[in-house]
């Protein structure tokens, strides 16, 4: 179905919009111009679609497929501001007439449906022509949502003009053409002196003339002057200067605009590219018997910092309830000591909006959010909105939660696991709308107002899809750099819809992945539409939940392959700690943790033998130094003759930074295999140079020839290489 309608406005209209109009020559509607600012009533299906009154009046051009786009527009595709978003559009005329389009972009502030001042950009025809694919590119330079829209038109002077060069080559007689180019010149004229190009004033108060009329004047001449030969005539018009000219003066024929304001949410660069380390604070300590506090975890930072991660983040820090308390191991008998699960928020001491006693209180997490950001580091809390049967809500609140027949609450479960220390809150019980979203969100606002931008959400697939949409819009309409991760862990459809109700990212089935085949197509499934517009994927290697079963078995090699695959399979990766010191021992039969830190207080030595800080610092740096490896997109996989090694290329726009990447997905045993350089890539034949740089130890080589051979063992079971042209510089980067 064509996906497009046709706008049609007054000149006087055109001021509304900011964007160049022109007359739309079509039928009936000779003579009207057509304008963002106007817009016909939508159309319905119905018996009159066909008649021919309304066929009179549909659009000659059609415009399809426009990206990126997040189901037709209902919802935002992402972006990040300061950094180019490419547009496409299929756009099609009957005939063989020239066309033009541009996509037209603004900002839309919140609270408004619209902003004024639109933006355009020139689209073309993307080579090769016969898909009538177009292109053009915005770069939006703040934060917080924008719009656009593509307009399309007949071209009536690009027509003409390729019509009288075929003709002119092929020796034809030309008279008749060359007074038809005079006549659009001169149209074009009175479009510019009656409302299409005022004259201007210049920072010194005078006033001028448009160029474009000035050099439309001058083209006139040159045609009216009677020794002009043919030649002459030609060379004229078909200068490139009256090109320009007559492009300012454009007539819009068949003027022809996307039916739907096409919406993106632009993120600050951490949403897409970032590194996160998760720790709890209460661990931070040297013995299990004394609670760790927010002063212990300021000793942590440099550490942090130097392994080059840059989002610390922490489960809940909020004070835990005593009903049902868990032990450890997750028993329900707990000591006299244990400290409980994090995630049974609220006790006597206060909910979402207060501390654990034993963190410290806002003063020492104030101090701590200031020391942290001196470190090149960034705070993110954990968003849990289950309640501890402790939580002051519950006295203060019980129409918030659901009830049993017998009186008793409900608490959480998910089958056949049971929470028996939370309870959840009821979205929709009657007392809860609007009171309790608007608690949760002043919850959020609170944190905000606190210094911190960045919130992991706690299974946020068990609460409404339209709740989120308006928190999310809610905190991010006061402070777009706000940024939520969605902790998200199950059906591919659901996570995608966290992704367009506005989470800026989302756990992933990454943990889950390790065979080529299954991160081959996981990775190609990231890069593709309609999870490429919605969904950025943060590749944490682990979690406090999980203890992957790859880990369990794999020792040191095996930590080393998956930080490998997160580093570079992502632009957002992350790590809970202990993954350093390749702590694995799970549960027998569960992907679980034994001594799970989430019901226990956990010293570690961070610096214990074994430990692999040095390589996740080396990998980390790399990923800074490379922007190749800053996104999750962009990946492509090339040949290497070895099941056991995945083998792809990340690079930038133009090849001015490319890496590729080898690792092996055998932890147990050495693997080896011949593989492809791209050479294609820098335009190199099959047998030509290309220079390499190991980018874990920096020796650098000439390869010769696209077919090479790596051997990669369990002590280093990856290759990260940054490849150049012997014309390039060494760095390689752009």
């Amino acid at each position: 179905m064509n996906k497009s309608a046709h706008y049609r406005a007054s000149r006087s209209e055109r001021a509304d919009t900011g964007v160049a109009v022109g007359r739309a020559r079509e039928g009936a509607g000779a003579g009207m111009t057509a304008s963002l600012g106007s817009a016909e009533a939508p159309r319905h299906a119905g018996r009159d679609r066909h008649s021919l009154t309304e066929m009179m009046h549909a659009p000659r051009l059609a415009i399809e497929a426009v990206m990126p786009s997040v189901d037709d527009g209902r919802f935002a595709a992402k972006a990040i501001v300061g950094e180019t978003v490419r547009v496409t559009a299929v756009i099609l005329c009957d005939g063989h007439d020239t066309l033009a389009a541009r996509v037209c972009w603004r900002p839309v502030p919140p609270g408004q449906e619209a902003a004024a001042g639109w933006h355009t950009a020139p689209m073309t025809l993307v080579q090769p022509a016969g898909n009538d694919l177009w292109e053009g590119f915005i770069t939006p330079q703040t934060l917080g949502r924008y719009e656009f829209v593509i307009e399309a038109w007949r071209d009536v002077f690009g027509t003409w003009r390729n019509e009288l060069t075929k003709k002119h080559a092929a020796g034809v007689p030309i008279a008749l053409e060359l007074e038809e180019g005079r006549r659009l010149v001169f149209d074009a004229l009175d479009r510019l002196g009656n409302g299409n190009g005022q004259p201007l004033q210049d920072g010194t108060g005078e006033w001028h003339e448009p160029p474009a009329l000035i050099q439309l004047r001058q083209v006139l001449a040159q045609l009216d002057h009677e020794p002009a030969t043919t030649a002459e005539r030609v060379d004229t018009l078909l200068s490139p200067e009256t090109q320009a000219a007559m492009q300012q003066a454009e007539a819009f024929e068949h003027l022809t605009r996307s039916d739907c304001h096409y919406p993106l949410d632009v993120d600050r660069e951490r949403a897409a590219f970032a590194s996160w380390y998760e720790l709890f604070p209460r661990s931070q300590t040297d013995d299990a018997r004394r609670h760790g506090t927010f002063a212990d975890v300021h000793a942590r930072l440099p550490m942090i910092r130097d392994m080059g991660f840059d989002v610390l983040y922490f489960p809940p820090i909020h004070p835990i309830g005593h009903t049902h308390r868990k032990g450890r191991n997750n028993t329900l008998t707990p000591a006299p000591d244990d400290p409980g699960s994090p995630y049974a928020i609220g006790s006597e001491a206060g909910g979402h909006d207060a501390i654990h006693p034993e963190l410290g209180g806002f003063e020492e997490f104030r101090a701590l959010v200031r020391a942290a950001h001196e470190h090149d580091l960034e705070i993110a809390l954990d968003f849990a909105i289950q309640c501890s049967p402790d939580h002051p809500w519950l006295a203060e609140h019980p129409g918030w939660f659901a009830w049993r027949p017998d009186g008793t609450i409900r608490y959480a479960e998910n089958p056949p696991k049971k929470y028996e220390d939370i309870v959840n809150v009821d979205f929709y019980a009657e007392d809860a709308r609007p009171a309790l979203w608007e608690a949760l969100r002043d919850v959020v606002q609170l944190w905000v107002d606190e210094g911190v931008k960045i919130f992991r959400v706690d299974n946020p697939h068990t609460k409404p899809f339209p709740f989120w949409e308006w928190l999310i819009a809610d905190i991010r309409s006061r402070d777009p750099q706000v940024l939520f991760f969605a902790e998200a862990f199950t059906r591919p459809a659901i996570m995608a819809r966290l992704g367009k109700v506005g989470f800026s990212m989302s756990y992933t089935y990454f943990t889950w992945r390790n065979t080529k085949a299954e991160l081959t197509e996981y990775f190609t499934r990231l890069n593709e539409s309609p999870l490429r517009e919605c969904y950025r994927p943060n590749f944490f290697v682990n979690t406090p939940d999980i203890n992957p079963v790859f880990l369990q078995s794999s020792g040191r090699p095996g930590f080393l392959i998956r930080a490998a695959l997160a580093t570079m399979g992502s632009g957002l990766w992350g790590m809970y700690s202990g993954f350093e010191l390749c702590e694995a021992a799970p549960i027998p039969g569960r992907e679980e943790y034994l001594d799970a830190e989430k019901y226990e207080i956990r010293p570690r030595d961070y610096f214990a033998p074994g430990n692999i800080n040095g390589e996740i610092a080396q990998l980390n740096w790399i990923r800074r130094d490379n922007p190749a490896l800053q996104r999750h997109t962009g990946i492509t996989f090339l040949e290497i003759d070895n099941e056991r090694i995945l083998y792809f290329a990340r690079g930038t726009p133009e090849q001015g930074n490319v890496v590729l990447v080898a690792i092996s997905l055998d932890p147990h045993a050495a693997q080896e295999g011949h593989f492809e350089l791209p050479l294609w890539w820098f335009g190199l034949a099959d047998d030509a140079e290309l220079h390499g740089e190991d980018l874990m130890t920096g020796h650098r080589w000439s390869w010769y020839g696209k077919w090479q051979w790596t051997r990669l063992t369990p002590e280093m079971p990856f290759g990260i290489w940054r490849v150049r042209a012997p014309d390039q510089g060494w760095r390689g980067v752009a």
